[in-house]
């Protein structure tokens, strides 16, 4: 029985929940943790497929990014939300995106819901363009949910 499923989910769990916190609280995903997410799920594709799987895992995180990139370039998503999209899509193989996507976007309407309202209840207004970061809708927290359920789907 090997360690790598128990590891490397324990590693996706700590990703989001780190990634999560500082959507919620400073609406940044830093750099280094993307960079860090990104190194572990290239990693896991290597050690469950060698270097075939990993060409597979580096594609689907290279088209996320990409696509990710596009999606802040015209004002749809955070630039840290698409850098952590693209950092989780390394944990699965290109083969897997819809489920991840999916999952994401599921993860996401469930979070726009609460958030619409929790900002109701509290009397804050609800605007596509707030101009205070606090305003804007902590995605990374969509991002994290969904690649934990995708990946939980694959095992």
């Amino acid at each position: 029985m090997t360690l790598l499923p128990a590891v490397s989910g324990a590693l996706l769990i700590a990703a989001g929940v780190a990634a999560s916190w500082g959507d919620l609280f400073r609406r940044t995903i830093p750099n280094w943790l993307c960079a860090a997410t990104a190194i572990a799920g290239l990693a896991l594709g290597f050690a469950t497929g060698g270097a075939g799987m990993l060409g597979w895992h580096a594609a689907h995180a290279a088209i996320a990014l990409v696509a990710g990139m596009l999606l802040f370039r015209i004002g749809l998503f955070g630039g840290g939300d698409a850098k952590f999209y693209a950092a989780v899509a390394a944990w699965f193989p290109l083969a897997a995106a819809p489920r991840l996507l999916i999952s994401v976007a599921l993860s996401g309407l469930a979070l726009l819901v609460v958030w619409f309202v929790y900002r109701r209840a509290t009397g804050k207004p609800i605007s596509r363009n707030g101009d205070n970061p606090g305003d804007k809708l902590p995605y990374g927290i969509a991002i994290a949910i969904g690649a934990l359920v995708a990946r939980l789907a694959l095992a």
